[in-house]
Parts: C-alpha cells; structure tokens; sequence
C-alpha cells in the first residue's frame, strides 16, 4: 500500500474516532438533561450543590424508615440514589407525612428529607422516625393554635419544611444534639411531649 493510502488510512480512522468521541458525548449530556427533567417534573426545587452535583456518577443510597404515630402506617424506602431523587419514593413519602387530620398532601421539601436522613445516619443503619406531625394544612394548623401558643401562626409544617419526631430507643435529649450538631435548619426541644420539632428555617434551638 501507498504511503498516500497510509496516510489517507489513518486520516479516516481519526475521523470515526472523532465522531464516536462526539456521539458519546452527546449521550452523556442527553443523559444529564433527562436526569434533571425528572428532577423538575417531580417540582423539585433544588439547592445549588445538589443541583450541581446531578452531573456525578454517586452510587450513595439514602433511605428514610418512617412509622407515623396517628395513621400507625409504616414506609422503609430508598428516596434518592446519590444526586439523584426517586419521583414515585417521593410520592410515597408525601403520603405518609400529610395531615393525617384531613388527609391532605402535600410536597414534603427534599432538603428536609435530608435533614432527616442525616438524623438517620448518625442514629443507626436501623433508626427508625416516628413521625408525631409533618405536613400541616392551614386549618388543621389554626385548629392546633387555639388549642397551644406553642403553635407557630406561620409555621413551617404548612410548607412541608418541618418535621416532628422522635427514635424509639433513643433519648430525646440525645436525638436534640445530633438535630442541632447537623446545623441544617431549626431544632426544638419538647422533652415533656417526647419529641423534637426539626425543621429547614434559620438554624437556631429552642
């Protein structure tokens, strides 16, 4: 074969490899885009470092064990696979923190599920959340403040960015230091109730 023919050889094979480069590429991307589609669809709201991080290959599994307190319903799920979030584990976790009073659902915000599997984390692979009250509609909410004047009139449970909760096995004093050593929002302490109040506001304790 010619040298021209070599050369001619090789100027071709350099052009496949360039193409497949391109089209891996274009896959990877198209793969990223539907990644963060899903997200959207689901009406995610994401924070900065999470939405950043959709582009990683995490294999981290994060899992919320829940028992609700007044429905007795109990949820053992995978939520979120490193940056990514399960649409239908979300609905699921929607369901059983609505307002068991009215039955109302609502979007549980995904940085609250988070917080609580960080409370997870540092409790044990086996902690459970026994969930005292989640999502609050405004009327059970208003309801709950002519009784107490511990009843925020804005308070976070109507957003779904609030949670209250205890860990059967675990003292709630103990459950108040990892809340707070997270430093991820609100934490409140109501130790004759048996349980604390975590929420994704300002970071502060009461």
């Amino acid at each position: 074969m010619s040298v021209f023919h070599n050369k001619m050889l090789l100027m071709k094979n350099r052009s496949q490899s360039l193409s497949t480069l391109h089209s891996e590429r274009l896959t990877l991307s198209r793969r990223q885009f539907l990644r963060l589609g899903a997200a959207f669809t689901a009406g995610l709201a994401l924070p900065g470092p999470l939405y950043a991080a959709l582009t990683s290959e995490d294999p981290l599994e994060r899992r919320l064990i829940f028992f609700h307190t007044h429905t007795r319903e109990n949820l053992d799920i995978c939520y979120a696979q490193g940056s990514a979030y399960r649409p239908e584990a979300l609905e699921a976790v929607n369901m059983i923190l609505r307002d068991h009073r009215t039955n109302e659902v609502s979007p549980i915000d995904i940085r609250l599920l988070d917080f609580l599997c960080a409370i997870r984390t540092q409790a044990g692979p086996n902690a459970c959340l026994h969930i005292i009250s989640g999502y609050r509609s405004p009327r059970t909410n208003r309801m709950l403040r002519n009784r107490s004047r511990g009843v925020a009139r804005k308070s976070l449970h109507m957003k779904g960015h609030a949670a209250d909760i205890r860990i059967p096995g675990l003292p709630v004093n103990r459950l108040r230091s990892i809340a707070i050593g997270l430093k991820q929002g609100g934490v409140g302490y109501y130790p004759r109730s048996n349980f604390v109040h975590v929420d994704i506001g300002p970071v502060r304790t009461w």
